[in-house]
């Protein structure tokens, strides 16, 4: 019987059934294939292939739970940081978002039996952070992302300067007030007195003293002369104070100018240097280097034994050709090492300021864990750079 039309009423049938979700027991997770039915899930089981790919697992079960284990993980935590980023949420709706995805990796070929304990070990390991409340399990995604972290510094930074700044303000507004308070002089107080006149020939006079009283001609002139004398010294000290004021909080300006233009440049190297550090990332992993297996879950065949990156993935896996037997791996970063070659040989950093630029070997520093290299490639080249050991690796 030929194959049913695109068009066909059968065809569009099939089509709708592959779409959705099947059932579990139906699906098998090692040759990541879904069945219909019964008869279909058995006819699979007897296939050649299926029973190749029991083989295969059967020589190292762990390997391949460990793999599904890592897969589930990864994009369970992808999922809650893409969907719902640090908002607290129940570990089931993220669940159920997770397995609508036809190709998803099952919870039942890990390590982790039931949700619960798959959300337990997710709190233990810091990832999230986990609660349980009578309606079920809670989980909130730690977000661990360098640009994040930084932004969140830069935010709190800002903030803490915006504080530092009213407080001063502040701080100048109340010694100025309190300047004031302490320049003024004190107020004399005034005695009132009943005007009188003697005679009617008899002048009335005023002092600008403290007290007034009546005399003569003689003495409302002498009266008048002292207190406009005193006026004078007054006036004259007053200029003095307030001139040495002046000068005194010009001299605190200039201070103050003085102050803020070398805060400006702890702050421009404080800057530079966040940006070298920003420059860093948690993946390292490039084509064509030399790395070091250093994970013993492989066996004693493939550790401390090297191998050739021929591909990257998600920038934390790899795939990997040994050098000796020839059998090509796919390992996490955390698997592998960086290796440092003989002076004179080619390398590539792989991290940092000068990252994916090659160099050549100068000199090991064993003390400081570092190494000399002299750039061959990039804007910098011919520049000698210290370089950690993890930095760097041997070019293949």
């Amino acid at each position: 019987m030929g194959k049913a039309d695109f068009l066909s009423p059968k065809a569009i049938g099939n089509r709708i059934k592959a779409k959705g979700l099947q059932k579990l027991r139906w699906y098998c997770q090692m040759c990541q294939k879904q069945c219909r039915d019964e008869n279909g899930f058995k006819c699979h089981c007897m296939s050649e292939s299926h029973q190749r790919q029991l083989l295969l697992a059967s020589e190292d079960p762990n390997k391949f739970m460990d793999y599904f284990s890592d897969e589930f993980k990864r994009d369970f935590l992808e999922l809650i940081r893409r969907r719902f980023g640090t908002k607290r949420v129940h570990n089931n709706i993220v669940y159920n978002e997770y397995i609508s995805h036809r190709e998803h990796v099952h919870m039942n070929s890990t390590q982790w039996e039931t949700l619960t304990d798959f959300t337990k070990w997710l709190g233990r390991e810091g990832l999230c952070k986990v609660d349980e409340t009578p309606k079920g399990w809670y989980v909130q995604y730690i977000d661990r992302d360098p640009e994040t972290i930084r932004r969140q510094e830069e935010e709190a930074r800002k903030k803490k300067q915006e504080l530092d700044d009213e407080e001063r303000s502040a701080r100048f507004i109340e010694e100025q007030v309190r300047k004031g308070r302490d320049g003024r002089e004190p107020e004399a107080e005034s005695v009132y007195t009943e005007l009188k006149r003697e005679s009617e020939e008899e002048k009335v006079a005023f002092s600008l003293g403290a007290s007034s009283s009546l005399a003569g001609p003689s003495k409302s002139s002498s009266a008048l002369s002292a207190s406009a004398l005193r006026v004078a010294a007054a006036s004259s000290t007053k200029r003095k104070d307030s001139s040495s004021s002046s000068a005194s909080r010009q001299e605190k300006k200039r201070k103050s100018a003085l102050e803020e233009i070398i805060e400006m440049e702890e702050r421009k190297q404080q800057q530079q240097q966040q940006q070298q550090q920003q420059l860093r990332t948690d993946h390292w992993l490039q084509p064509n280097i030399v790395v070091k297996v250093i994970t013993k879950r492989l066996g004693e065949k493939y550790h401390n034994k090297k191998a050739v990156v021929t591909e990257v993935r998600d920038r934390y896996g790899a795939v990997v050709k040994m050098i000796q037997s020839g059998d090509k791996l796919k390992l996490d970063q955390n698997h592998v090492e960086t290796v440092i070659p003989a002076p004179g040989k080619t390398v590539v950093i792989v991290n940092g300021a000068y990252r994916d630029a090659e160099a050549v070997l100068e000199g090991i520093d064993e003390k400081n864990f570092s190494a000399t290299l002299t750039l061959t490639s990039g804007k910098h080249k011919g520049k000698r750079v210290d370089v950690a050991y993890e930095d760097f690796s041997k070019l293949s």
